[in-house]
C-alpha cells in the first residue's frame, strides 16, 4: 500500500494480516546531510539536514517559495491520545510537520503493570503498551516513512517491574528507542534497588541487540523537587549513574542520550541559570548525546505561556547542541494532548531552529570568564562532591535509602525532603535468586552468566543457535494474541466510528476520531471565579456538552478575564450536503508581477455615497497590508463618502481600468443602490465595455455584486492577492473579447 496525501489513512489496511507483519528495520537513526551548508528555496543554510520528500511547510512559507527547512536536531512529538488508532493518524501529521521521533506517552501507568498486557484497550490519557499496538503503529510508521521520504523513530518506556519482558517486545517489534534507566523505577515508581538494576541490565542487554537508542530519566529530578532549578549537581550524578551502567552492559555511547531539561522557566532569569547547566552537561558528557526537553514542572495552561518557555528552551539548545529536541504541548496542564498542539509543538521547534539558523557562525557563548565560566565550573564541583559522598556513605543503594536524591537543596545544602527507599523494600522485594550452578537460558542478548559452554562451547556468544534462533531471529516463534478484552479492543471502537470513516460524515475532534470536541475562547468582563462559572453557562446554552474549563487568565482583576471552554457537539455534518463555492484561483505574485509591467494598470477606489468606513479598502490598496500596490497597480484613492458621479469622472480622467468600490453601510439597501448606479452610470458614460468594477464590503457578496452590475465583489475576509488576481485575469478575459 502506498499512502496519498490526499486521501486518509487507512486503519483497517494496518490491521489486517498484522499477525504475519515483520518490522522492515531495527535500530535509531539520525537525520541525514547534517554539517554541510545547502540551498534551500533563495536562502543557503548552515544547520539545516536534507529536506522532506513530501510536507506541510509553515504558514508564513508561502512567502518564500513554500521552502520547508529541516533542522539537524532530530524533532520529538509525544503521543497519547489514548486510542492507539487515532494516534497512528497524528503520527502521520507529526511526520508531515517534521517530526521524526514519535514518543507513545503517558501509557496508562506501564510502569505499574507486573507483565506485557495484550490487545488494543483503550488508556486514560496514554496508551498502555501491548504488541499488537506496537507492531501496528510501526506498520504504519513503514508507510509514513516512504510517505515523507525520511525514517521514523518510533520510541516508547522500558520501565516497572515488567521492564525486561517490554525490552524484549521492543526488539523484536523493531522499536527504536526507548528511555530505561533503573533509578526512575527506584525513585518514583518505590521498585525494590536490587531488583531494578537487575531488570535494567536484562533490558539494557536487549536494547544493545536491537541497536535501540536509549533516554534516561534523570529530568524527573527537576520535575518533582520542590525547587527545581537547585537539583542540577543531582542530575549529573544521575545522568552518570545511568550512563555508566548502560555502557558497562554493552550499549555503545553514541546510542545513549541524556534527557537534559532546563530547571527553570519565565520569569526565573532562566538563561542564566538554564545555559550554564547546558554547558557543564555537554562538557561532562562530550561522547554522549543530548536530548533536550522543556520542564514540565512549571508549565501552566496557557499555550503562549508554553510556546515562550519552548523558544527560550530551543535557544539553549541552539547555542549548546541536542541531537533530539523534544516537544512538549501546554496540555500538560489542561487536557489529554490535542492533534493540534502536537503539531504546533513541532512547528515551534522547526520555527525556530530555521530562523536561528546559523547563529553560532556569528556568536559564541563566552566560556573563558565571566560568570557563565564560573557557573559552569561550580555545577561540576557540586556534582563531583555529590558523587564523592555517594562512595563515602557506601554506594548508591545506601545514598537512596539515606534520602540523597530529589532534595530541594542545592547541594550540598540539604533540605530533608529527597525521597527515601529501603534497599530491602519496595515492589519486587526479595525477588532477585542467584542462579543456579547450570543455570542455561538458550537466549540472545543474554546478560549475565549463562553457563552455556557445557553445552556447546560453539554457543557461547550465540547461545540462541541450540535452539535455531530465538524470537529475536526467528519472529515466528512469537505468540501473537490478537485482542483479549471483548468489550474494550479495537474492533468495537472502529464499529463506532464507521460512520465517520466511511461515509460523508464528519465531527470536529481534538483528541481522537468522533470524540466532537470544540474549542472557545472568551473574554469576560468579571473576576476570575465569575468568570469561569459565566463561561461554563453560555457553553450549557450553546448547546455543548461536558462543558469544563481549561485555561482562566486574569487580565486585571476587576476588568476581567480570559477563559478557554471546551465542549463536545453531538452532531455531525454531511459534506455531501454542504454548497461550497469553488475555491478562487489566486495567481502567484510573479504572474501578476509579469502581467502589471508588460501592461500597466491603473484604478481608482473609494468608499461611495455617505460611507465613511476606509479601513478595508485601505487594506486592499496600500501595500503595508499586501495591497495591490505591491503588484505594481496604481491605486488612486479618493477618500471616504465619495459620489458616484465623481468616482466615475475621476476613472474617465485618469484613464482607468478599473474602479473599486467601497460600500458597507447597508441600510434600506443602499449598498446594492450604490452598485446599480455605479453600473449605470458607466453605461451612461460609454465607457463600461471597458471598465472594469469591483465593489467590497463586509455586506458585500460576489453573486449578489454581480446582480447589481458588478463584475465582482468581496466580502469579508478578501485580501489584496484576490482582488489583484481577478483584476489581472478580467482584464486578458476582456482584452481577448475585444
Amino acid at each position: 500500500m502506498e499512502l496519498k496525501p490526499n486521501k486518509k489513512l487507512d486503519i483497517e489496511y494496518i490491521l489486517k494480516d498484522l499477525d504475519r507483519y515483520r518490522p522492515r528495520r531495527r535500530g535509531w537513526v539520525w537525520r541525514r546531510g547534517i554539517g554541510e551548508k545547502r540551498q534551500i528555496g533563495k536562502f543557503e543554510y548552515y544547520d539545516m539536514s536534507e529536506p522532506l520528500k513530501d510536507s506541510q511547510p509553515l504558514p508564513a512559507a508561502k512567502y518564500f517559495d513554500n521552502i520547508d527547512p529541516q533542522s539537524k536536531s532530530i524533532i520529538t512529538t509525544e503521543i497519547a491520545s489514548g486510542r492507539f488508532e487515532d494516534d497512528i493518524r497524528r503520527m502521520r501529521m507529526a511526520a508531515w510537520h517534521g517530526a521524526d521521533h514519535l514518543m507513545v506517552i503517558r501509557t496508562a501507568g506501564q510502569s505499574h503493570f507486573d507483565g506485557l498486557i495484550e490487545g488494543t484497550p483503550q488508556g486514560v490519557g496514554g496508551i498502555p503498551i501491548t504488541r499488537k499496538q506496537v507492531r501496528a503503529q510501526r506498520k504504519a510508521l513503514d508507510l509514513i516513512e516512504d510517505e515523507v521520504g525520511r525514517p521514523i523513530n518510533y520510541h516508547s518506556y522500558v520501565s516497572g517491574v515488567a521492564g525486561p519482558e517490554i525490552a524484549v517486545m521492543f526488539a523484536e517489534e523493531g522499536v527504536n528507542g526507548a528511555h530505561q534507566d533503573p533509578q526512575y523505577n527506584v525513585l518514583y515508581r518505590n521498585i525494590n534497588m536490587v531488583r531494578s538494576f537487575v531488570d535494567a541490565a536484562s533490558a539494557k542487554k536487549s536494547m544493545v541487540w536491537a541497536n535501540m537508542a536509549q533516554i534516561d530519566g534523570a529530568h524527573n529530578a527537576n520535575a518533582t523537587a520542590r525547587e527545581a532549578w537547585k537539583v542540577m549537581p543531582e542530575l549529573m550524578v544521575q545522568h552518570a549513574i545511568n550512563s555508566m551502567f548502560s555502557v558497562k552492559v554493552g550499549m555503545k555511547k553514541e546510542n545513549i542520550c541524556l534527557s537534559t531539561v532546563p530547571p527553570t522557566a519565565p520569569p526565573a532569569p532562566c538563561m542564566r541559570l538554564d545555559l550554564p547547566y547546558a554547558v557543564a552537561l555537554r562538557e561532562l558528557f562530550s561522547e554522549y548525546k543530548m536530548r533536550a526537553q522543556m520542564n514540565t514542572k512549571y508549565m501552566e495552561s496557557s499555550a503562549r505561556e508554553a510556546t515562550v518557555t519552548h523558544v527560550l528552551n530551543l535557544l539553549i539548545s541552539q547555542l549548546t547542541r541536542a541531537e533530539i529536541q523534544s516537544t512538549i504541548t501546554p496540555d500538560e496542564g489542561r487536557n489529554v494532548p490535542w492533534h493540534i498542539y502536537n503539531i504546533e509543538a513541532v512547528d515551534t521547534a522547526k520555527q525556530a531552529f530555521a530562523g536561528m539558523d546559523g547563529l553560532t557562525e556569528m556568536l559564541e557563548i563566552k566560556r573563558d570568564s565571566g560568570e557563565l565560566a564560573e557557573k559552569v565550573r561550580e555545577l561540576k564541583e557540586r556534582a563531583v562532591l555529590f558523587m564523592e559522598e555517594i562512595l563515602e556513605v557506601g554506594g548508591y543503594f545506601k545514598a537512596v535509602e539515606e534520602g540523597f536524591f530529589v532534595d530541594s537543596g542545592y547541594y550540598p545544602e540539604r533540605n530533608g525532603d529527597g525521597i527515601s527507599r529501603k534497599i530491602d523494600g519496595g515492589v519486587g522485594a526479595g525477588t532477585v535468586y542467584e542462579r543456579d550452578e547450570d543455570y542455561m537460558a538458550p537466549v540472545t542478548a543474554h546478560f549475565g552468566y549463562n553457563n552455556i559452554e557445557q553445552y556447546d562451547d560453539g554457543a557461547v556468544d550465540n547461545p540462541s543457535k541450540l535452539i535455531g534462533g530465538c524470537t529475536f531471529e526467528d519472529p515466528d516463534k512469537i505468540v501473537y494474541i490478537d485482542e483479549l478484552d471483548e468489550n474494550d479492543n479495537i474492533y468495537l471502537r472502529l464499529e463506532e466510528t464507521e460512520e465517520l470513516r466511511n461515509t460523508s460524515k464528519l465531527k470536529p475532534e481534538m483528541e481522537w476520531l468522533g470524540d466532537g470536541i470544540i474549542l472557545i475562547t472568551l473574554f469576560l468582563p468579571a473576576e476570575e471565579r465569575i468568570a469561569e462559572f459565566a463561561a461554563l453557562e453560555i457553553g450549557k446554552r450553546l448547546g455543548l456538552q461536558d462543558v469544563e474549563v481549561i485555561h482562566r487568565e486574569i487580565m486585571q482583576e476587576a476588568e476581567g478575564t480570559r477563559i478557554e471552554l471546551k465542549g463536545r457537539v453531538d452532531f455531525t455534518i454531511d459534506i455531501d450536503e454542504l454548497v461550497i463555492p469553488p475555491k478562487p484561483e489566486i495567481l502567484t505574485e510573479d504572474e501578476i508581477r509579469e502581467d502589471i509591467d508588460k501592461r500597466p494598470m491603473a484604478v481608482v477606489a473609494a468608499t461611495i455615497g455617505e460611507d465613511e468606513h476606509s479601513v478595508g479598502l485601505r487594506e486592499i490598496i496600500d501595500i503595508k497590508h499586501d495591497g495591490i500596490e505591491k503588484y505594481g497597480i496604481e491605486s488612486n484613492y479618493l477618500g471616504t463618502s465619495v459620489p458616484v458621479e465623481k468616482l466615475v469622472d475621476a476613472a474617465i480622467e485618469l484613464d482607468a481600468d478599473a474602479i473599486l468600490a467601497s460600500t458597507i453601510i447597508s441600510h434600506d439597501d443602499i449598498h446594492y443602490r450604490n452598485m446599480k448606479k455605479l453600473h449605470d452610470l458607466c453605461v451612461e458614460k460609454g465607457i463600461r465595455n471597458n471598465i472594469i468594477l469591483v465593489a467590497g464590503g463586509t455586506q458585500v457578496s460576489n453573486e449578489l455584486a454581480i446582480e447589481n452590475g458588478m463584475d465582482a465583489g468581496f466580502g469579508r475576509g478578501s485580501n489584496g492577492d484576490q482582488v489583484a488576481t481577478f483584476l489581472v485575469k478580467k482584464r486578458r478575459e476582456m482584452t481577448n473579447e475585444s
